[in-house]
Protein backbone atom coordinates (compact mmCIF):
# COMPACT_ATOMS: atom_id res chain seq x y z
CA UNK A 1 0.00 0.00 0.00
CA UNK A 2 1.41 3.48 -0.87
CA UNK A 3 2.88 6.01 1.53
CA UNK A 4 -0.54 8.36 1.10
CA UNK A 5 -2.57 5.27 2.36
CA UNK A 6 -0.85 5.01 5.37
CA UNK A 7 -0.70 8.55 6.10
CA UNK A 8 -4.37 8.75 5.17
CA UNK A 9 -5.01 5.70 8.21
CA UNK A 10 -2.28 6.89 10.62
CA UNK A 11 -0.54 4.31 10.59
CA UNK A 12 2.83 5.20 9.45
CA UNK A 13 6.72 3.15 10.86
CA UNK A 14 6.42 4.62 13.80
CA UNK A 15 3.53 2.74 15.14
CA UNK A 16 0.71 4.89 15.51
CA UNK A 17 -2.87 3.72 16.41
CA UNK A 18 -3.54 0.45 15.01
CA UNK A 19 -6.33 0.32 12.38
CA UNK A 20 -9.38 -1.57 13.40
CA UNK A 21 -9.62 -3.69 10.57
CA UNK A 22 -6.38 -4.90 8.19
CA UNK A 23 -6.70 -6.58 5.43
CA UNK A 24 -3.55 -8.05 3.70
CA UNK A 25 -3.74 -9.93 0.12
CA UNK A 26 -7.17 -11.26 0.45
CA UNK A 27 -7.93 -13.69 -2.40
CA UNK A 28 -10.79 -15.53 -2.64
CA UNK A 29 -12.09 -18.17 -5.69
CA UNK A 30 -15.49 -19.89 -6.29
CA UNK A 31 -14.52 -22.31 -9.26
CA UNK A 32 -13.60 -20.35 -12.35
CA UNK A 33 -14.64 -17.32 -10.56
CA UNK A 34 -12.09 -14.73 -8.79
CA UNK A 35 -14.71 -12.92 -6.29
CA UNK A 36 -11.46 -11.31 -4.48
CA UNK A 37 -8.13 -10.47 -5.95
CA UNK A 38 -5.43 -9.87 -3.56
CA UNK A 39 -7.30 -7.05 -1.70
CA UNK A 40 -5.69 -4.84 1.07
CA UNK A 41 -7.76 -2.42 2.86
CA UNK A 42 -7.61 -0.65 6.34
CA UNK A 43 -10.44 0.66 8.54
CA UNK A 44 -9.53 3.49 10.57
CA UNK A 45 -10.95 2.94 14.77
CA UNK A 46 -14.09 5.20 15.45
CA UNK A 47 -15.06 6.07 11.63
CA UNK A 48 -17.80 5.01 9.09
CA UNK A 49 -16.22 3.08 6.04
CA UNK A 50 -17.93 2.96 3.04
CA UNK A 51 -17.63 0.01 0.59
CA UNK A 52 -19.29 0.24 -2.98
CA UNK A 53 -18.52 -1.82 -6.29
CA UNK A 54 -20.78 -2.86 -9.15
CA UNK A 55 -22.98 -5.97 -8.71
CA UNK A 56 -20.62 -9.03 -8.29
CA UNK A 57 -17.92 -6.45 -7.54
CA UNK A 58 -16.91 -8.92 -4.74
CA UNK A 59 -18.01 -6.67 -1.90
CA UNK A 60 -20.16 -8.61 0.09
CA UNK A 61 -17.53 -11.68 -0.25
CA UNK A 62 -15.23 -9.49 1.26
CA UNK A 63 -17.06 -8.87 4.19
CA UNK A 64 -18.15 -12.72 4.62
CA UNK A 65 -14.81 -13.33 4.81
CA UNK A 66 -13.90 -10.82 7.48
CA UNK A 67 -16.91 -12.45 9.52
CA UNK A 68 -16.11 -15.51 8.85
CA UNK A 69 -18.60 -17.21 6.39
CA UNK A 70 -15.95 -17.75 3.81
CA UNK A 71 -12.46 -18.65 4.31
CA UNK A 72 -9.78 -16.67 2.03
CA UNK A 73 -7.74 -18.87 -0.04
CA UNK A 74 -5.03 -16.39 0.99
CA UNK A 75 -3.97 -13.47 2.82
CA UNK A 76 -4.46 -12.38 6.36
CA UNK A 77 -7.08 -10.43 8.41
CA UNK A 78 -5.58 -8.07 11.45
CA UNK A 79 -8.01 -6.98 14.09
CA UNK A 80 -6.61 -4.30 16.49
CA UNK A 81 -3.01 -4.99 15.20
CA UNK A 82 -3.55 -8.50 16.05
CA UNK A 83 -3.41 -11.44 13.17
CA UNK A 84 -6.99 -13.25 13.27
CA UNK A 85 -7.60 -16.77 12.42
CA UNK A 86 -11.48 -16.04 11.37
CA UNK A 87 -12.75 -19.57 10.75
CA UNK A 88 -16.47 -18.82 11.68
CA UNK A 89 -18.78 -16.10 12.62
CA UNK A 90 -18.41 -17.22 16.36
CA UNK A 91 -14.24 -16.55 15.97
CA UNK A 92 -16.12 -13.15 14.48
CA UNK A 93 -17.42 -12.60 17.42
CA UNK A 94 -14.92 -12.95 19.51
CA UNK A 95 -12.47 -10.79 18.55
CA UNK A 96 -15.81 -7.59 18.60
CA UNK A 97 -17.19 -7.95 14.85
CA UNK A 98 -21.07 -7.66 14.50
CA UNK A 99 -22.96 -8.09 11.44
CA UNK A 100 -26.40 -6.89 10.26
CA UNK A 101 -27.36 -8.89 7.40
CA UNK A 102 -29.43 -7.46 4.42
CA UNK A 103 -32.24 -10.15 5.30
CA UNK A 104 -32.83 -10.04 9.05
CA UNK A 105 -32.03 -13.19 11.18
CA UNK A 106 -35.29 -12.79 13.98
CA UNK A 107 -37.29 -15.14 15.34
CA UNK A 108 -40.60 -13.21 14.69
CA UNK A 109 -42.29 -14.88 17.12
CA UNK A 110 -39.67 -14.02 20.62
CA UNK A 111 -39.66 -10.64 21.82
CA UNK A 112 -36.91 -8.09 21.34
CA UNK A 113 -34.84 -9.21 24.52
CA UNK A 114 -35.45 -13.03 23.36
CA UNK A 115 -33.99 -12.53 19.90
CA UNK A 116 -31.08 -10.59 21.65
CA UNK A 117 -30.19 -12.92 24.02
CA UNK A 118 -30.85 -16.14 21.85
CA UNK A 119 -27.57 -17.88 20.90
CA UNK A 120 -26.00 -16.63 23.94
CA UNK A 121 -27.83 -17.87 26.81
CA UNK A 122 -25.05 -19.06 28.81
CA UNK A 123 -22.69 -15.57 28.62
CA UNK A 124 -21.45 -13.77 31.83
CA UNK A 125 -24.37 -11.88 31.85
CA UNK A 126 -27.42 -14.07 31.69
CA UNK A 127 -25.93 -15.88 34.17
CA UNK A 128 -26.52 -13.37 36.66
CA UNK A 129 -30.40 -13.63 35.20
CA UNK A 130 -32.72 -12.13 32.40
CA UNK A 131 -33.19 -9.09 34.71
CA UNK A 132 -29.42 -8.14 34.33
CA UNK A 133 -29.54 -9.00 30.98
CA UNK A 134 -32.20 -6.42 30.35
CA UNK A 135 -30.42 -4.14 32.41
CA UNK A 136 -27.87 -4.29 29.93
CA UNK A 137 -29.97 -4.21 26.87
CA UNK A 138 -31.88 -0.75 28.40
CA UNK A 139 -28.52 0.43 28.72
CA UNK A 140 -26.89 0.13 25.08
CA UNK A 141 -30.54 1.41 24.31
CA UNK A 142 -29.71 4.55 25.97
CA UNK A 143 -26.40 4.90 24.98
CA UNK A 144 -27.10 4.23 21.04
CA UNK A 145 -30.45 5.98 21.34
CA UNK A 146 -32.00 3.00 19.86
CA UNK A 147 -35.51 3.23 21.60
CA UNK A 148 -37.16 0.03 21.51
CA UNK A 149 -39.40 -1.59 23.80
CA UNK A 150 -37.44 -4.88 25.22
CA UNK A 151 -40.62 -6.77 25.79
CA UNK A 152 -42.33 -5.89 21.86
CA UNK A 153 -42.96 -8.95 19.89
CA UNK A 154 -40.06 -8.50 16.70
CA UNK A 155 -42.75 -10.04 14.32
CA UNK A 156 -45.12 -6.87 15.28
CA UNK A 157 -42.31 -4.02 14.67
CA UNK A 158 -41.61 -1.93 11.62
CA UNK A 159 -38.71 -2.79 9.70
CA UNK A 160 -36.76 -0.10 11.36
CA UNK A 161 -37.03 -1.01 14.54
CA UNK A 162 -36.12 -4.80 13.51
CA UNK A 163 -33.33 -3.54 12.38
CA UNK A 164 -32.20 -1.60 15.24
CA UNK A 165 -32.91 -5.02 16.90
CA UNK A 166 -30.26 -6.93 14.97
CA UNK A 167 -27.67 -3.80 15.88
CA UNK A 168 -28.98 -4.17 19.89
CA UNK A 169 -27.47 -8.00 18.92
CA UNK A 170 -24.43 -7.56 17.89
CA UNK A 171 -23.76 -4.84 20.67
CA UNK A 172 -24.70 -7.04 23.04
CA UNK A 173 -22.34 -9.48 22.16
CA UNK A 174 -19.74 -7.13 22.53
CA UNK A 175 -18.90 -5.38 18.39
CA UNK A 176 -16.53 -3.14 18.59
CA UNK A 177 -16.90 -3.20 14.47
CA UNK A 178 -20.10 -3.47 12.97
CA UNK A 179 -20.39 -4.59 9.26
CA UNK A 180 -23.71 -3.32 7.86
CA UNK A 181 -24.50 -5.20 3.95
CA UNK A 182 -27.03 -2.60 2.21
CA UNK A 183 -28.98 -1.91 5.51
CA UNK A 184 -31.57 0.64 3.81
CA UNK A 185 -32.53 -1.43 1.34
CA UNK A 186 -35.95 -2.32 3.06
CA UNK A 187 -36.53 1.07 5.14
CA UNK A 188 -38.33 4.69 4.49
CA UNK A 189 -35.91 7.67 3.92
CA UNK A 190 -37.26 8.56 7.34
CA UNK A 191 -36.39 5.27 8.63
CA UNK A 192 -32.95 5.43 6.88
CA UNK A 193 -31.88 8.75 8.15
CA UNK A 194 -32.69 7.61 11.51
CA UNK A 195 -30.40 4.79 11.23
CA UNK A 196 -27.50 7.29 9.95
CA UNK A 197 -27.82 9.21 13.30
CA UNK A 198 -27.85 5.33 15.25
CA UNK A 199 -24.65 5.17 13.36
CA UNK A 200 -23.62 8.47 13.86
CA UNK A 201 -23.57 7.78 17.72
CA UNK A 202 -21.88 4.23 17.51
CA UNK A 203 -18.68 6.16 16.09
CA UNK A 204 -19.48 9.01 18.77
CA UNK A 205 -18.71 6.27 21.27
CA UNK A 206 -15.89 4.65 19.77
CA UNK A 207 -17.10 1.88 17.50
CA UNK A 208 -16.06 1.48 13.98
CA UNK A 209 -19.32 0.64 11.15
CA UNK A 210 -18.03 -0.78 7.77
CA UNK A 211 -21.28 0.18 5.45
CA UNK A 212 -21.78 -1.58 1.95
CA UNK A 213 -24.29 0.23 -0.25
CA UNK A 214 -24.66 0.76 -3.93
CA UNK A 215 -26.48 4.35 -3.27
CA UNK A 216 -23.82 6.89 -3.26
CA UNK A 217 -26.06 9.45 -1.52
CA UNK A 218 -25.67 7.42 1.54
CA UNK A 219 -22.17 7.09 1.17
CA UNK A 220 -21.54 11.05 0.97
CA UNK A 221 -24.20 11.75 3.62
CA UNK A 222 -22.95 9.01 6.10
CA UNK A 223 -19.28 7.95 5.86
CA UNK A 224 -15.69 9.47 6.77
CA UNK A 225 -13.84 7.31 3.86
CA UNK A 226 -14.99 5.09 1.24
CA UNK A 227 -13.33 2.33 -0.64
CA UNK A 228 -14.31 1.52 -4.18
CA UNK A 229 -14.09 -1.84 -5.62
CA UNK A 230 -14.30 -3.19 -9.36
CA UNK A 231 -14.11 -7.00 -10.68
CA UNK A 232 -12.82 -8.47 -7.97
CA UNK A 233 -9.95 -5.79 -6.99
CA UNK A 234 -9.88 -2.53 -4.74
CA UNK A 235 -9.54 0.03 -7.17
CA UNK A 236 -9.53 3.16 -4.59
CA UNK A 237 -9.22 4.47 -1.35
CA UNK A 238 -11.03 7.90 -0.91
CA UNK A 239 -11.90 10.47 2.11
CA UNK A 240 -15.40 11.03 1.85
CA UNK A 241 -14.69 14.83 2.05
CA UNK A 242 -12.73 14.84 -1.02
CA UNK A 243 -14.57 12.66 -3.88
CA UNK A 244 -17.89 12.93 -5.32
CA UNK A 245 -20.90 10.67 -6.95
CA UNK A 246 -19.70 11.52 -10.33
CA UNK A 247 -15.57 9.83 -9.18
CA UNK A 248 -16.93 7.01 -7.22
CA UNK A 249 -19.39 5.96 -10.43
CA UNK A 250 -16.57 6.29 -12.62
CA UNK A 251 -13.83 4.40 -10.46
CA UNK A 252 -16.67 1.71 -9.73
CA UNK A 253 -17.64 1.31 -13.67
CA UNK A 254 -14.36 2.39 -15.28
CA UNK A 255 -16.19 5.16 -17.11
CA UNK A 256 -17.86 8.37 -17.03
CA UNK A 257 -21.69 7.15 -15.88
CA UNK A 258 -24.71 9.80 -16.44
CA UNK A 259 -26.33 9.73 -12.63
CA UNK A 260 -29.27 12.07 -13.87
CA UNK A 261 -31.37 11.07 -16.19
CA UNK A 262 -32.23 13.75 -18.68
CA UNK A 263 -36.10 14.05 -19.65
CA UNK A 264 -38.60 16.16 -21.57
CA UNK A 265 -42.37 16.70 -20.24
CA UNK A 266 -44.45 14.08 -20.82
CA UNK A 267 -46.93 14.48 -23.33
CA UNK A 268 -50.11 12.30 -21.88
CA UNK A 269 -52.78 10.96 -24.89
CA UNK A 270 -55.59 8.67 -24.37
CA UNK A 271 -55.93 5.86 -21.27
CA UNK A 272 -54.06 2.69 -22.06
CA UNK A 273 -55.05 1.19 -18.61
CA UNK A 274 -57.85 1.57 -16.32
CA UNK A 275 -57.90 0.06 -12.62
CA UNK A 276 -60.95 0.71 -10.47
CA UNK A 277 -61.02 -0.69 -7.33
CA UNK A 278 -59.15 -3.57 -7.83
CA UNK A 279 -58.40 -6.12 -4.70
CA UNK A 280 -55.74 -8.97 -5.07
CA UNK A 281 -55.15 -11.32 -2.88
CA UNK A 282 -51.60 -13.73 -2.27
CA UNK A 283 -51.47 -17.40 -2.26
CA UNK A 284 -52.65 -17.63 1.72
CA UNK A 285 -55.81 -15.52 1.02
CA UNK A 286 -54.93 -12.59 2.31
CA UNK A 287 -55.77 -9.06 0.89
CA UNK A 288 -52.63 -7.53 -0.27
CA UNK A 289 -54.44 -5.23 -2.77
CA UNK A 290 -56.98 -3.13 -1.63
CA UNK A 291 -59.37 -1.06 -3.74
CA UNK A 292 -56.80 0.05 -6.11
CA UNK A 293 -58.21 2.48 -8.49
CA UNK A 294 -56.13 4.22 -10.77
CA UNK A 295 -54.82 4.78 -14.62
CA UNK A 296 -52.03 5.18 -17.14
CA UNK A 297 -52.48 6.94 -19.90
CA UNK A 298 -50.47 6.70 -23.68
CA UNK A 299 -46.91 8.92 -22.90
CA UNK A 300 -46.20 8.75 -19.82
CA UNK A 301 -45.26 6.93 -16.56
CA UNK A 302 -46.95 5.89 -13.80
CA UNK A 303 -45.02 5.22 -10.64
CA UNK A 304 -45.50 3.01 -7.70
CA UNK A 305 -43.58 3.78 -4.50
CA UNK A 306 -43.53 2.04 -1.32
CA UNK A 307 -41.76 0.00 1.32
CA UNK A 308 -41.30 -3.84 -0.22
CA UNK A 309 -44.04 -5.96 0.88
CA UNK A 310 -47.02 -3.20 0.77
CA UNK A 311 -48.40 -4.59 -2.56
CA UNK A 312 -46.58 -3.57 -4.75
CA UNK A 313 -45.57 -7.20 -5.86
CA UNK A 314 -49.26 -8.69 -5.93
CA UNK A 315 -50.26 -5.47 -7.99
CA UNK A 316 -48.01 -6.08 -10.49
CA UNK A 317 -48.52 -9.49 -10.71
CA UNK A 318 -52.31 -9.29 -11.34
CA UNK A 319 -51.45 -6.44 -14.26
CA UNK A 320 -49.68 -8.88 -15.63
CA UNK A 321 -52.33 -11.87 -15.90
CA UNK A 322 -50.11 -14.09 -12.90
CA UNK A 323 -52.33 -13.65 -10.03
CA UNK A 324 -56.22 -13.90 -10.44
CA UNK A 325 -58.08 -10.43 -8.92
CA UNK A 326 -60.43 -10.91 -5.80
CA UNK A 327 -62.63 -8.22 -6.26
CA UNK A 328 -62.75 -4.88 -9.08
CA UNK A 329 -61.99 -4.29 -12.46
CA UNK A 330 -58.87 -3.92 -15.09
CA UNK A 331 -59.93 -2.11 -18.16
CA UNK A 332 -57.36 -1.71 -21.47
CA UNK A 333 -57.94 0.63 -23.67
CA UNK A 334 -61.82 0.10 -22.91
CA UNK A 335 -61.70 -3.61 -23.28
CA UNK A 336 -62.02 -5.59 -19.88
CA UNK A 337 -59.11 -8.10 -18.94
CA UNK A 338 -59.99 -8.44 -15.53
CA UNK A 339 -57.27 -10.81 -14.32
CA UNK A 340 -58.99 -14.32 -13.76
CA UNK A 341 -62.14 -13.56 -16.03
CA UNK A 342 -60.92 -15.92 -19.07
CA UNK A 343 -57.87 -13.21 -19.12
CA UNK A 344 -54.03 -15.05 -18.48
CA UNK A 345 -51.09 -13.22 -19.24
CA UNK A 346 -50.69 -14.94 -22.86
CA UNK A 347 -53.64 -13.32 -23.39
CA UNK A 348 -52.19 -9.84 -22.43
CA UNK A 349 -49.55 -10.67 -24.32
CA UNK A 350 -51.49 -10.55 -28.01
CA UNK A 351 -53.51 -7.58 -26.34
CA UNK A 352 -50.19 -5.36 -26.48
CA UNK A 353 -49.25 -5.91 -22.97
CA UNK A 354 -45.37 -6.44 -22.04
CA UNK A 355 -44.36 -7.58 -18.52
CA UNK A 356 -40.73 -7.19 -16.69
CA UNK A 357 -41.19 -9.03 -13.46
CA UNK A 358 -39.55 -7.80 -10.61
CA UNK A 359 -38.08 -11.15 -9.93
CA UNK A 360 -36.28 -12.37 -13.40
CA UNK A 361 -34.82 -15.70 -12.23
CA UNK A 362 -38.06 -16.87 -10.68
CA UNK A 363 -40.03 -14.96 -13.53
CA UNK A 364 -38.79 -13.99 -16.53
CA UNK A 365 -36.17 -16.13 -17.35
CA UNK A 366 -35.07 -19.68 -17.09
CA UNK A 367 -30.85 -19.80 -16.48
CA UNK A 368 -30.36 -23.36 -17.54
CA UNK A 369 -31.78 -22.13 -21.13
CA UNK A 370 -29.59 -20.16 -23.95
CA UNK A 371 -30.10 -16.37 -24.17
CA UNK A 372 -31.90 -17.45 -27.57
CA UNK A 373 -34.64 -19.81 -25.51
CA UNK A 374 -34.82 -16.50 -23.48
CA UNK A 375 -34.95 -14.71 -25.86
CA UNK A 376 -38.59 -16.09 -26.77
CA UNK A 377 -40.23 -16.77 -23.70
CA UNK A 378 -43.61 -16.19 -24.00
CA UNK A 379 -43.85 -15.43 -27.72
CA UNK A 380 -42.60 -18.62 -28.98
CA UNK A 381 -45.55 -19.49 -30.70
CA UNK A 382 -44.87 -15.79 -32.94
CA UNK A 383 -44.99 -16.69 -36.57
CA UNK A 384 -41.52 -15.35 -37.71
CA UNK A 385 -39.97 -18.17 -35.10
CA UNK A 386 -41.97 -20.51 -36.65
CA UNK A 387 -41.01 -23.21 -39.55
CA UNK A 388 -43.94 -25.40 -40.08
CA UNK A 389 -44.90 -26.88 -36.77
CA UNK A 390 -41.40 -26.60 -35.45
CA UNK A 391 -39.70 -23.91 -34.12
CA UNK A 392 -37.53 -21.76 -36.62
CA UNK A 393 -34.17 -21.65 -34.68
CA UNK A 394 -32.31 -19.99 -37.41
CA UNK A 395 -34.61 -17.01 -37.08
CA UNK A 396 -34.85 -17.29 -33.52
CA UNK A 397 -30.44 -16.94 -33.30
CA UNK A 398 -30.77 -13.81 -35.76
CA UNK A 399 -33.97 -12.02 -34.44
CA UNK A 400 -31.90 -12.62 -30.29
CA UNK A 401 -29.07 -11.45 -31.97
CA UNK A 402 -30.82 -8.44 -33.04
CA UNK A 403 -32.13 -7.86 -29.43
CA UNK A 404 -28.90 -8.14 -28.01
CA UNK A 405 -27.14 -5.44 -30.33
CA UNK A 406 -30.00 -2.94 -29.81
CA UNK A 407 -30.06 -3.42 -26.24
CA UNK A 408 -26.29 -3.81 -25.73
CA UNK A 409 -26.13 -7.53 -24.51
CA UNK A 410 -22.70 -8.67 -23.79
CA UNK A 411 -21.26 -10.84 -25.04
CA UNK A 412 -23.76 -11.20 -28.00
CA UNK A 413 -24.10 -14.56 -28.00
CA UNK A 414 -27.33 -16.18 -28.58
CA UNK A 415 -26.21 -20.00 -27.81
CA UNK A 416 -24.81 -18.51 -24.09
CA UNK A 417 -26.66 -20.36 -21.21
CA UNK A 418 -28.71 -17.48 -19.38
CA UNK A 419 -27.32 -18.01 -16.51
CA UNK A 420 -23.55 -17.04 -18.09
CA UNK A 421 -24.28 -14.03 -18.70
CA UNK A 422 -24.18 -10.54 -15.72
CA UNK A 423 -27.17 -9.95 -13.88
CA UNK A 424 -27.45 -6.62 -15.61
CA UNK A 425 -26.87 -8.11 -18.77
CA UNK A 426 -30.13 -10.96 -18.19
CA UNK A 427 -32.09 -8.07 -17.14
CA UNK A 428 -31.24 -6.31 -20.66
CA UNK A 429 -31.85 -9.39 -22.39
CA UNK A 430 -35.69 -9.84 -20.65
CA UNK A 431 -36.03 -6.01 -21.28
CA UNK A 432 -35.21 -6.24 -24.90
CA UNK A 433 -37.66 -9.60 -25.31
CA UNK A 434 -41.00 -7.14 -24.09
CA UNK A 435 -39.61 -3.99 -25.32
CA UNK A 436 -39.10 -5.04 -28.69
CA UNK A 437 -42.63 -6.49 -29.04
CA UNK A 438 -43.93 -2.40 -29.53
CA UNK A 439 -46.10 -3.06 -26.76
CA UNK A 440 -48.89 -0.75 -26.20
CA UNK A 441 -48.21 -0.83 -22.39
CA UNK A 442 -45.05 -1.99 -20.27
CA UNK A 443 -45.55 -2.87 -16.73
CA UNK A 444 -42.20 -2.93 -15.14
CA UNK A 445 -41.12 -4.06 -11.46
CA UNK A 446 -37.45 -2.67 -10.27
CA UNK A 447 -36.08 -2.69 -13.65
CA UNK A 448 -32.57 -2.06 -12.42
CA UNK A 449 -32.38 -4.73 -8.83
CA UNK A 450 -28.91 -5.98 -9.18
CA UNK A 451 -27.67 -4.15 -11.84
CA UNK A 452 -24.61 -2.23 -12.18
CA UNK A 453 -24.55 1.28 -12.38
CA UNK A 454 -23.57 1.90 -16.18
CA UNK A 455 -26.51 -0.50 -16.68
CA UNK A 456 -28.71 1.34 -15.08
CA UNK A 457 -27.93 4.31 -17.39
CA UNK A 458 -28.72 2.55 -20.17
CA UNK A 459 -32.32 0.91 -18.84
CA UNK A 460 -33.48 4.36 -17.99
CA UNK A 461 -32.75 5.56 -21.40
CA UNK A 462 -34.96 3.06 -22.97
CA UNK A 463 -37.78 3.13 -20.37
CA UNK A 464 -37.98 7.21 -20.88
CA UNK A 465 -37.72 5.96 -25.02
CA UNK A 466 -40.99 3.88 -24.68
CA UNK A 467 -42.75 6.93 -22.99
CA UNK A 468 -41.66 9.30 -25.70
CA UNK A 469 -42.78 6.55 -28.88
CA UNK A 470 -46.64 7.34 -26.80
CA UNK A 471 -46.24 4.25 -24.81
CA UNK A 472 -47.90 3.37 -21.60
CA UNK A 473 -45.23 2.37 -18.64
CA UNK A 474 -46.41 1.56 -14.99
CA UNK A 475 -43.31 1.36 -12.91
CA UNK A 476 -42.49 -0.13 -10.06
CA UNK A 477 -39.32 0.29 -7.72
CA UNK A 478 -38.95 0.26 -4.00
CA UNK A 479 -35.74 2.89 -5.28
CA UNK A 480 -37.00 6.30 -4.37
CA UNK A 481 -34.18 7.86 -6.72
CA UNK A 482 -35.45 5.79 -9.45
CA UNK A 483 -38.67 6.53 -9.02
CA UNK A 484 -37.92 10.55 -8.96
CA UNK A 485 -36.03 10.35 -12.02
CA UNK A 486 -38.18 8.25 -14.33
CA UNK A 487 -41.85 8.65 -13.04
CA UNK A 488 -44.10 11.87 -14.55
CA UNK A 489 -46.83 10.69 -11.92
CA UNK A 490 -46.37 8.78 -8.67
CA UNK A 491 -48.96 6.24 -6.87
CA UNK A 492 -47.73 6.00 -3.30
CA UNK A 493 -48.84 2.13 -1.66
CA UNK A 494 -48.68 1.35 2.14
CA UNK A 495 -50.25 -1.47 3.47
CA UNK A 496 -52.45 -2.88 0.08
CA UNK A 497 -53.77 0.34 -0.26
CA UNK A 498 -52.66 3.43 -2.47
CA UNK A 499 -53.04 6.48 -0.35
CA UNK A 500 -52.14 8.89 -2.54
CA UNK A 501 -50.87 10.44 -5.81
CA UNK A 502 -47.60 12.82 -6.20
CA UNK A 503 -46.56 15.07 -9.50
CA UNK A 504 -43.04 14.49 -10.60
CA UNK A 505 -42.70 18.13 -10.01
CA UNK A 506 -44.19 17.95 -6.48
CA UNK A 507 -42.03 14.45 -5.16
CA UNK A 508 -39.50 14.76 -2.66
CA UNK A 509 -38.29 11.85 -0.68
CA UNK A 510 -39.34 13.54 2.60
CA UNK A 511 -42.81 13.98 1.12
CA UNK A 512 -43.02 10.09 -0.21
CA UNK A 513 -41.11 8.87 2.74
CA UNK A 514 -44.22 9.99 4.74
CA UNK A 515 -46.79 9.00 2.34
CA UNK A 516 -45.17 5.52 2.54
CA UNK A 517 -45.37 5.48 6.45
CA UNK A 518 -48.85 5.77 6.10
CA UNK A 519 -49.19 9.65 6.54
CA UNK A 520 -51.93 11.11 4.51
CA UNK A 521 -50.90 12.87 1.41
CA UNK A 522 -52.22 16.86 2.70
CA UNK A 523 -50.13 16.21 6.21
CA UNK A 524 -46.88 14.79 4.49
CA UNK A 525 -47.26 17.58 2.17
CA UNK A 526 -47.68 20.08 5.25
CA UNK A 527 -45.30 18.85 7.03
CA UNK A 528 -42.83 19.19 4.04
CA UNK A 529 -44.06 22.87 3.92
CA UNK A 530 -42.83 23.34 7.62
CA UNK A 531 -39.64 21.83 7.48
Amino acid sequence: MSDTMHQMHGTGENGAVHPAIELRGIDKRFGAVHANKEIDLKVDKGTIHGIVGENGAGKSTLMSILYGFYQADGGTIHVDGELCDIKGSDDAISVGIGMVHQHFMLVETFSVLENVILGVEGGAVLRDGVSKAREELERLEREYSLNIDPDAIVGDLSVGLQQRVEILKALYRGAEILILDEPTGVLTPQEADHLFRILETLKEQGKTVVLITHKLREIMAATDNVSVMRQGEMVAHRKTAETSPEELSELMVGRKVLLRLEKGKANPADTVLKVDNLCVDNAQGVRKVKNATFTVRAGEIVGVAGVSGNGQSELLEALGGIRSAAEGSVELSGQDVTPGKGVDAAELRRRGVAHVPEDRHRMAMVTAFTAKEAAILGYEDDNTYQKGALLDWDAISKATANMMAEFDVRPNNPDLKAANFSGGNQQKLVLAREIMRDPELLLVGQPTRGVDIGAIEFIHKRIVAMRDAGKAVLLVSVELDEIMSLADRILVMCDGSIIGEVSAAEANERVLGLMMAGVDPKEAKAVEGQA
